[in-house]
């Protein structure tokens, strides 16, 4: 008996969510049909895995790309597979689709996964800044129109599976884990003269580099606690992080009877991308698996705040909700950037997003208009911070 493959659309293709993503389908091409995939300004990519997926539609969003170039890498396809930036909100809500899997870096995703949702798409979600950024609103818009939203960030992919052991009300508490990043031994003071080669030298994963620098500030795990609080309804004081270098232990999820369980696997993004795309079933996987043979040691320790003051960022913006969310991310990516064209320094990035956070109009219960308002007035600040 045959079965109808499920049809998906990756956004970020070139990214390494969405190359990790495009073996997943590889692997399972009984499975999975793409018919869409989009990327920012990775022309000739895009069109290499557009020549091997066959996809119905192609995007490429940087509009400061020569048209002509990018027609040319595409004239092996069929006519009409490039398609342009503006149709792809309504692309991802074509009646065929089944799963979108957002891997677009940024709240740049934002825009794409409101239409998704709005569509009662199932959302393979890579793209934290849509839950840090639209909080309440995006949770809102998927039980409106009956969407699903999967984790497929290793933290909260776990989470999601540890926390099937039991009812929802028995959650006592989550328990995020983190790499701690290149510094996590580093000193305030040495803190103050790390280079950004250093920066981008994460000991664990191999990341883009707006990742790599939110490792290594912890700004990641910060985003990652607002993102929890949102996606499993938890208030911000059930939600702990542990420092846990070996990146084996995913995360942690405890129960009210004391019971602790964990997801762990070798860190390889493909066993949680695999899993947002098959739920609820599982398959064979091309990802890595523990070896067995081998003695294994796994540390947790408590992170230090002090050290690594965004994660207090990220508890705080948890507990407050409202506009924060939209404001942090929006503040950290820019900082990020200019901390990347060796404008800032690195300590200075959580400074100049705690000042920008304190600084701004709250609101409690924004529409998405406030949320776009609040990334673009956070973005300008942040050019205003290292101007003074």
């Amino acid at each position: 008996m045959e079965f109808a493959k499920k049809k998906i659309v990756v956004l970020g293709s070139t990214g390494s969510i969405g190359k990790n993503a495009l073996k997943i389908v590889a692997a399972h091409p009984e499975q999975f049909q793409v018919v869409g995939l989009s990327a920012h300004r990775q022309a000739s990519l895009l069109a290499e895995q557009a020549t091997a997926c066959q996809p119905q539609w192609a995007v490429l969003t940087d509009d400061g790309l020569d048209a002509d170039s990018v027609r040319s890498q595409f004239d092996s396809l069929s006519n009409g597979v490039l398609r342009p930036a503006a149709e792809l909100e309504t692309l991802v809500q074509d009646p065929s689709v089944d799963v979108v899997l957002s891997a677009i870096v940024g709240v740049a995703g934002l825009h794409s996964n409101w239409a998704a949702l709005g569509a009662g798409k199932t959302l393979a979600l890579a793209n934290k800044e849509t839950l840090v950024a639209g909080g309440g609103l995006v949770m809102d818009r998927a039980r409106q129109f009956g969407a699903r939203i999967l984790p497929v960030d290793s933290e909260h992919n776990a989470i999601f599976q540890a926390a099937q052991a039991g009812r929802r009300s028995e959650i006592e508490r989550v328990i995020l884990t983190a790499s701690g990043g290149p510094f996590r031994n580093h000193s305030i003071e040495q803190l103050k003269s790390v280079t950004l080669q250093e920066t981008l030298n994460h000991p664990t994963w191999n990341m883009g580099r707006k990742i790599t620098v939110d490792s290594a500030t912890m700004m990641n795990k910060a985003l990652e606690i607002i993102e929890a609080r949102w996606l499993f309804d938890l208030p911000a004081d059930q939600i702990r992080v542990m420092i846990h270098p070996e990146s084996v232990i995913h995360s942690l999820v405890e129960f009210t009877d004391g019971s602790v369980l964990a997801q762990l696997s070798p860190p390889d993004m493909k066993l949680p991308i695999q899993h947002a795309l098959t739920y609820p079933d599982r398959l064979q996987s091309p990802a890595a698996k523990m070896d067995w043979d081998q003695v294994h040691q796994l540390n947790l320790a408590p992170p230090d705040l002090e050290r690594f003051p965004a994660l207090q960022l990220g508890f705080e913006v948890a507990d407050q909700g409202g506009t924060c969310g939209a404001v942090l991310n929006a503040a950290n990516e820019s900082a990020v950037q200019a901390f990347l064209e060796n404008k800032i320094g690195f300590l200075d990035i959580v400074r100049a997003c705690r000042d920008v956070l304190d600084n701004h109009n709250f609101v409690q219960d924004p529409e998405f208009d406030q949320i776009i308002e609040a990334d673009r007035w956070a973005r300008e600040e942040i050019d205003k911070w290292m101007s003074t």
